[in-house]
């Protein structure tokens, strides 16, 4: 029984928050001053003191205003919620006109009707609110619907950009995923090289790989990753490659410090400085240089070129799994005014450019 009791009082609190909620004070102020207005109105048509039609034109209008909120929470299944609120203030504003007499007549309801002046009063009365209240009603109601369809479309283009977002952290994933492995094992094919050569310099290399990798690894996946955070891990696997061709292999990186808090993806700078290594020097008998560059363009964007003094660009070559994924990853990262551009390096070589739009 107690159950059922505190049950029925969580559901009248319930309906009476929402109530209090949607008596907005708003709407409480847009009733009193049309209520002010059509008494101004009426006043040349009465003889009575204007102090006394505004009282009376102010209680009506919050009578009906408390109607109309609370007929908003009444269902029907044969009629929207706006028509049962536009009837129900109705029906209720000559009950309104009607109660604020009766305190002039001492309660007695018929001398409202006998007495020709009162009654005159009465009629002007009602027919002032018949002809505002509904008007005031579905006025409030186009705002209402207004409102509800802002929010709603709010609430989708929300919707649809955590699913984009969603969408593009899904894609960065699987590139990362892609992009790791290629290098990884690359790096350990280099080893293996030195190892099945019998090089005496393949301990200190691979001592050199457990050290990168113990480096490297959190970074795979880092998001807050920086140009210079991926500066220092180039510099760590040039040194690792330096090791590895001591006489084929020079390398230099110019990053300015004003520009190495810029944010840049995870492993996008090696991948190119890794593809200069495999596809430039390593196939060169002479080796070569690689240079490393950033700086900001005339145009304000920033750019990063890997430059190579390697074999350069053969015809025959075929797009790589990397550059193919870093063009994806750079477009995910920073939208479509990112961009990879290939070209040739004078008097041999190639040199690969990212430009994307940085903060000024």
């Amino acid at each position: 029984m107690n159950k059922a009791t505190d049950a029925a009082e969580g559901r009248v609190q319930g309906f009476f928050d929402r109530f209090i909620a949607a008596l907005s004070l708003k709407r409480v102020l847009i009733a009193l001053v049309l209520a002010s207005i059509a008494a101004t109105a009426l006043n040349p048509i009465f003889v009575i003191p204007f102090t006394v039609l505004l009282g009376r034109m102010l209680v009506i209008a919050l009578l009906l205003l408390l109607v109309f909120t609370a007929a908003g929470f009444w269902t029907h299944p044969m009629l929207p919620r706006w028509l049962v609120q536009v009837l129900a203030v109705c029906l209720a504003a000559p009950l309104a006109t009607y109660l604020v007499y009766l305190p002039a007549v001492q309660g007695d309801v018929f001398q409202v009707l006998r007495h020709e002046g009162r009654l005159s009063g009465f009629i002007w009365i009602t027919g002032t609110v018949l002809f505002i209240a509904p008007v005031l009603a579905l006025g409030s109601l186009y705002r209402e619907r207004d409102a509800q369809a802002r929010n709603q479309a709010l609430t989708f283009e929300l919707e649809r950009s955590l699913l984009e977002k969603q969408a593009l952290d899904a894609r960065l994933r699987l590139l990362h995923a892609q992009i790791e492995p290629h290098f990884l094992f690359n790096t350990l094919a280099n080893v293996q090289a030195l190892v099945e050569s019998g090089s005496p310099q393949a301990p200190a290399v691979l001592r050199s790989l457990i050290a990168y990798l113990r480096a490297a690894m959190p970074r795979l996946a880092d998001e807050g990753a920086t140009l210079g955070n991926e500066a220092a891990l180039v510099r760590a696997y040039l040194e690792l490659m330096l090791m590895r061709m001591p006489d084929r292999l020079q390398f230099e990186i110019e990053i300015p410090p004003a520009l190495a808090g810029e944010r840049f993806p995870a492993m996008a700078l090696l991948t190119l400085v890794e593809n200069a290594i495999r596809h430039g020097i390593d196939p060169s008998e002479q080796g070569g240089q690689v240079h490393v560059r950033a700086q900001r363009n005339a145009a304000g964007e920033l750019q990063v070129s890997v430059a190579d003094s390697g074999v350069g660009l053969r015809e025959t070559a075929a797009p790589g799994t990397g550059l193919a994924n870093l063009r994806e990853r750079l477009a995910a990262f920073y939208g479509e005014r990112a961009r990879l551009e290939l070209g040739e390096q004078r008097p041999h070589g190639l040199v690969a450019t990212i430009t994307w739009p940085g903060a000024a």
